[in-house]
């Protein structure tokens, strides 16, 4: 998979779309990876978040190998795991769409299953959070639908979306400490800090 070809197509190169908001700071790119920058600060900020979340999934692919993870299919799934946030309402990120943000992962997932990567999907489906149960949809009214599983089942989903706590899109500069992401989470209750928690003593 390419998965760059994928993200130039949602998010091309060359587009401004009107905004031009300033690049978010390069300090906040791991590992001087800084190629394809140019666009959108939309686009800026997604290769900038993305690179970080899988960064931290390579790290902690190599520092557990026993646990067997795939570790290509780890950084592309980590790449494009937000890749439906421009169809979202979310200006404090430079995201001008309309449809609510929680619906980011389900759009995304929508975007990848038409583009042919089932897999890479559901990892999109299942990042919010630590994963939102039938339960939760139901009991908060969130605008997503019944019939699609919104928790992380493999491994690899379990990873990035761990990984994927130590961001926030809305301070690309700042990387939190386990205890922070824990705390970034009570507002989807405590069953997903436990969940985060869990995974932080085994990725960790």
């Amino acid at each position: 998979m390419d998965y760059q070809s994928i993200i130039d197509k949602y998010y091309p190169i060359g587009e401004v779309g009107g905004r031009s908001d300033p690049q978010p700071p390069r300090s906040a790119l791991p590992l001087g990876s800084s190629k394809n920058l140019g666009g959108s600060a939309l686009r800026k900020l997604l290769l900038i978040h993305s690179r970080q979340v899988a960064d931290r999934c390579l790290k902690i692919a190599k520092a557990h190998p026993e646990l067997r993870l795939d570790v290509e299919f780890l950084e592309e799934a980590a790449m494009l795991h937000d890749i439906g946030i421009f169809r979202c309402d979310a200006p404090s990120i430079q995201c001008f769409g309309t449809e609510p943000y929680i619906r980011h992962g389900y759009i995304g997932g929508q975007i990848l299953r038409e583009e042919g990567w089932v897999r890479h999907a559901l990892v999109c489906e299942r990042h919010t959070g630590t994963g939102l149960s039938r339960e939760q949809i139901e009991r908060q009214q969130l605008p997503l639908p019944l019939d699609v599983r919104f928790e992380p089942e493999a491994l690899e989903e379990q990873v990035v979306c761990y990984a994927d706590k130590f961001y926030s899109k809305t301070h690309p500069e700042r990387e939190r400490t386990v205890v922070e992401a824990a705390q970034s989470l009570e507002k989807f209750g405590q069953e997903g800090v436990s969940r985060f928690l869990g995974w932080a003593k085994m990725f960790e």
